[in-house]
């Protein structure tokens, strides 16, 4: 998929029609390729991959996934090629089963779905629940992939719910990966574990990671730091280590090595606040004038 036809390309805020919240974002990425979003909180992570979603639209520039823009393609079909695991993964009150094949196989018609009888698909979803590293733990309860979770998978932990979340990403099989703090609320075991099932998942895929914690997207094939709603740096992480920019300083805080974000990025963020200020409030005084006139 690409987001480069345009340098202009923007998002104005739905809620405020002067107020872009993204600017010039331009980027590629091919199957395979894992491309990260880093950046402080507000800065454009979440936003950039609802316009994938199609939850927003671009107000200039476009996003193409295969050459298509994403604005010429049905909301069901661009969806059902995105899988989409979060930190707050939502499950509702059914067995395992039921849960996991969500979305592929939820309604069986008389043929089977798909083709496939209750055998074939359960036959799928061990596969995919073995995938996400979730077969074990499913197999150890009483009732295994018949057991009743609970309203949002109250009778599991977090990282079990999120073992499901990521088993029905594999049953789905989308071409478009995205991973939103995915690993953000487990353990450092079970995180491992859902690592493992994620990289696993991610091969031949394109793959977006947002992530706060850095040293979760160290393998990422291109970093993209957004600050403001710019992109201010993009590379490997050994090359933004390299350039002693926002990422470099963000990993020092993070790595513990300094204590806090240095004061020249702080009043960069703060300068580029007021001068948007100024921006929105000339913009309103010639609409007034013109109004006036």
């Amino acid at each position: 998929m690409c987001i480069r036809d345009s340098p202009e390309n923007a998002l104005v805020d739905p809620e405020d029609a002067d107020e872009e919240v993204l600017r010039g974002v331009s980027f590629s990425a091919e199957p395979g390729d894992t491309v990260a979003l880093v950046g402080p909180t507000g800065a454009g992570k979440s936003t950039l991959l609802k316009l994938l979603l199609r939850l927003y639209d671009v107000t200039d520039g476009a996003i193409r996934v295969d050459g298509h823009d994403v604005r010429d393609v049905t909301v069901e079909s661009l969806r059902s090629s995105v899988g989409y695991v979060a930190q707050d993964t939502t499950l509702f009150d059914g067995t395992i089963a039921e849960n996991i094949r969500y979305g592929r196989f939820t309604r069986i018609d008389e043929a089977g779905g798909d083709g496939l009888d209750e055998d074939a698909i359960r036959e799928r979803v061990v596969k995919a629940a073995k995938a996400a590293e979730a077969h074990e733990f499913i197999d150890s309860l009483p009732n295994g992939y018949e057991t009743r979770i609970g309203e949002r998978g109250v009778k599991l932990s977090g990282g079990q719910r999120q073992r499901l979340a990521i088993a029905r990403v594999v049953l789905q099989d989308p071409a478009i990966l995205i991973l939103d703090e995915a690993t953000s609320a487990v353990d450092t075991e079970t995180e491992m574990l859902i690592q493992r099932s994620l990289d696993r998942l991610a091969a031949d895929r394109t793959t977006f990671v947002i992530a706060h914690r850095l040293s979760t997207v160290t393998d990422a094939d291109t970093a993209l730091v957004l600050e403001d709603g710019e992109v201010v740096e993009r590379g490997t992480h050994d090359e933004l280590l390299a350039a002693d920019g926002l990422y470099a300083k963000l990993w020092g805080v993070q790595a513990g090595e300094i204590d806090e974000l240095p004061e020249e990025f702080v009043e960069r963020a703060r300068e580029r606040h007021v001068d948007r200020a100024v921006e929105r409030a000339t913009a309103e005084s010639e609409v007034d004038s013109e109004t006036i006139d």
